[in-house]
């Protein structure tokens, strides 16, 4: 048992092992072997029982030399005790302060605040394999005749549910130095753990709450878990037992023993979801009040940079920003720099630099991503080596503080054909910790990747089932234009074979079985086509448009636009935790004329609402443009956000074809208010929806891949408009593609198909593709399509 009560008269030899010898609390060292020695004082001083995280106890006493002994120097005769798990429980109830106690089976460490309290410089650790033995004059209760306090066999005491831990949080305003304290607040800057020259891992970081005060945090740990797992600016920190202090006449807090930390992303609207530095928390409805309300004040507030963030498309030369990318290949280029190639699924508007290495030396494949032109060379250098060298290709990476810069004079390791090129992008993460630079790897749940990850799902599919899809979507974007494509439909069937044979352009009727399709998530056939530039693009991943959102929330000084009149409207509260959220909406004046106008809100000017307010927003106003605060005016956000919503329609515009600008005074025409009309207002150049699907079709003769592009909306009967908006479409399709080609099923039971193919080649290549038209599919009356 770990503390012992020892019987009236009876030697404590009797309790204790005859081979330990006791050893005088001065003579105490880290050099001695503990495992053979005991000591024996009286408690001078007995703090209180405190609960940890994980539901254990710790307990902090002050033992004082019992015994009459010799001064050895100047080294104290009391020294700091402290006990972990029951042994602490059973020590709180049954010891009381002046009690004369016997400590076997501790350890002994460097004590941290033997220079504050001139107590011994080690402190003295007991838990579950040491043993405490009380003498009988000084225990809590009469003694009676049994050797342990424990009246109970130790399986019924393990199963006594321990109290839930209660916290008090402090507001960062009321901060008073030399307290432990525990603290919420929103992070406004941070600094990955970097190695000290002792055994520790430090990490920086500043936060924020709605007191407007803003405190530094330092914390030191041996281990990089135990450090706060921030991934960006704005994450929702809570601090457990930080201590506070005085540092250049201001308050500052430093990790105390005991320290924990719990991180939740910053984001309205995203889960409560805690990544904590201990293996067990316990969260309460006060740390979801107090993350909520953390969140919904920080939208309002201009707290740290913006736009930092940003992906690839967006890069420019010489711009320092945070990329989250996934890591596809490295390579060791000498003692000073690691080269990471990563790539985020979007593409850079400039020339990326391709570094070429030795394939022996390169670890992972990127060959995908070089085809689709999409792979970022990162060059890490200095201190970042040593996580770097421990990364695996397909880890998801955020790069914080990354510097794009063209020309490659100064790069190393290049050979004399690299040399020559001197206009390619390539990026650098300098060493340092400066600014937050470094590098963290991001776990596989992190909402910040999720909606990359489904991207990246798409990218694979692709590459590995579609041999012209795999080229990039530079062939979807060479259509065939030739008037070969009008069909009589009075032509006889041919053979998959003979249709190879004829030289392009040219149409054919064939009568043939699916074999197979891609994509087979059908949402990922869902494509923008500029008229203009002839591009083909996906449409943007929800979390870049989120984020272009949450990021416009920043800029929430009051601001007009002429020709318009302003109006603020409450949002409705998700709930009672949640503050009240106000948005702006800018109406143009010449509709609101007439009050009783059937053109009153068939027009509105959006500012400051998230995503997902502007789409509920949608369902209530006929058009809706978001617009943001830039630079003092009202300006459009970033094309790759919807430019327009309508109902549940979002409709995008061309970032290279389009010259988009607020007219002052503002004017929109009432004839028309439509995605057309407006786009011409607004100067943007409107981006078609439209459905790209591979289809492998096979006959007796062989197979034929052919793409149905132009006339899907024709085969399908039904607008990709609609099917980017609408679930009945989007099932239609699903269930068109199922009936055709079941899944799972042998090719001999599925349908024959009687089709048109017209032939093409493509642009600068030598390279005959097909693609299918002026087909219409009509289902069997006979067969329904699966469910």
């Amino acid at each position: 048992m770990p503390v012992h009560l020892v019987k009236e008269g009876t030697d404590p030899g009797c309790q204790v092992a005859l081979q330990l010898a006791r050893i005088p609390i001065p003579l105490l060292s880290l050099s001695i072997d503990c495992s053979k020695q005991t000591v024996k004082g009286k408690v001078v001083h007995k703090g209180p029982l405190v609960t940890l995280d994980d539901g254990s106890f710790m307990l902090k006493t002050v033992i004082e030399e019992a015994d009459s002994q010799p001064a050895v120097l100047s080294v104290p005769k009391s020294i700091n005790a402290v006990l972990f798990g029951l042994i602490a429980q059973d020590f709180s109830k049954s010891v009381n302060q002046g009690a004369v106690i016997l400590a076997a089976g501790f350890k002994l460490a460097k004590s941290p605040t033997a220079h504050k309290d001139k107590l011994h410089p080690c402190n003295l650790y007991l838990a579950a394999a040491s043993d405490v033995y009380v003498f009988p004059s000084t225990v809590s209760a009469p003694p009676a005749s049994v050797s342990s306090v424990r009246s109970l066999p130790p399986a019924a005491q393990v199963n006594i549910p321990a109290k839930v831990p209660k916290y008090t949080y402090v507001s960062l305003k009321d901060l008073r130095p030399g307290e432990v304290v525990n603290v919420y607040g929103v992070v406004i800057f941070f600094k990955q753990p970097f190695k000290t020259r002792g055994t520790d891992y430090c990490s920086t970081l500043k936060i924020i709450d709605q007191s407007k005060v803003k405190v530094l945090c330092t914390i030191f740990r041996e281990k990089l878990e135990e450090h706060p797992k921030i991934f960006k600016m704005g994450d929702i920190i809570r601090l457990h037992r930080v201590k506070t202090q005085l540092f250049n006449g201001a308050i500052s807090l430093l990790a105390s023993f005991g320290f924990s930390a719990v991180t939740f992303d910053g984001s309205v609207g995203s889960e409560v979801e805690p990544r904590s530095t201990s293996k067990s928390l316990h969260l309460g409805p006060g740390d979801r009040q107090a993350v909520e309300e953390l969140r919904a004040w920080a939208t309002t507030q201009d707290l740290y940079p913006v736009g930092t963030s940003v992906p690839l498309s967006a890069a420019q030369p010489r711009m320092y920003f945070d990329l989250t990318c996934q890591l596809l290949a490295k390579a060791t280029i000498d003692s000073n720099c690691t080269l990471l190639k990563v790539w985020d699924g979007t593409k850079c508007g400039h020339h990326l630099f391709n570094m070429f290495v030795e394939p022996s030396i390169l670890e992972g494949n990127c060959s995908v991503s070089d085809q689709k032109h999409l792979t970022a060379n990162v060059l890490v250098y200095d201190n970042h080596l040593e996580l770097a060298q421990q990364l695996k290709p397909g880890d998801y990476l955020r790069i914080y503080n990354l510097h794009a810069l063209p020309g490659t004079n100064r790069l190393p390791g290049l050979t004399a054909d690299q040399s020559e090129q001197s206009d390619g992008l390539i990026f650098h993460l300098h060493g340092g910790s400066s600014y937050g630079r470094g590098l963290q790897i991001l776990p596989d749940d992190s909402p910040d990747i999720q909606e990359m990850k489904r991207l990246f799902e798409s990218f694979s599919e692709l590459d590995a089932n579609d041999s012209i899809v795999s080229k990039g979507l530079e062939v979807f974007s060479t259509p065939p234009e030739s008037d070969a494509r009008t069909c009589s439909h009075e032509l006889e069937p041919m053979t998959l074979a003979d249709v190879k044979r004829w030289a392009p352009p040219r149409v054919f009727h064939v009568h043939v079985q699916l074999k197979s399709y891609q994509p087979q998530k059908l949402h990922q056939a869902l494509k923008l086509y500029c008229p203009k530039c002839t591009s083909l693009q996906d449409p943007p991943v929800e979390r870049a448009v989120g984020e272009l959102f949450s990021e416009a929330l920043r800029e929430h000084e009051p601001c007009s636009l002429n020709g318009t009149e302003t109006q603020e409207m409450d949002l409705p509260r998700t709930s009672l935790d949640v503050p009240q959220r106000t948005v702006t909406l800018h109406l143009p004046s010449h509709l609101m004329k007439d009050r009783c106008s059937k053109w009153v809100n068939m027009l509105t000017l959006l500012r400051g609402a998230t995503l997902e307010e502007v789409d509920t927003i949608a369902e209530e106003f006929v058009n809706v443009v978001p617009v943001q605060v830039c630079k003092g005016s009202v300006s459009l956000l970033d094309l790759t956000a919807p430019f327009l919503f309508r109902g549940k329609k979002r409709y995008y515009g061309c970032k290279q074809c389009s010259q988009a600008k607020l007219p002052e005074p503002f004017l929109a025409g009432e004839e028309a208010l439509d995605e057309k009309s407006l786009s011409e207002v607004l100067g943007v150049q409107l981006l078609q929806y439209c459905l790209v699907v591979k289809l492998e079709l096979q006959d007796e003769t062989g197979t034929l891949e052919a793409l149905l592009w132009r006339d899907a909306e024709a085969f399908f009967n039904l607008s990709a408009e609609d099917a980017a908006a609408n679930q009945e479409a989007q099932d239609s399709i699903q269930n068109t593609m199922h009936h055709l080609c079941p899944p799972d099923s042998d090719i001999g039971k599925r349908p024959w198909l009687d089709l048109c193919v017209c032939s093409y080649t493509i642009e600068d290549q030598n390279q005959m593709c097909f693609q299918i038209c002026n087909t219409k599919y009509t289902s069997p009356p006979s067969i329904s399509p699966p469910p």
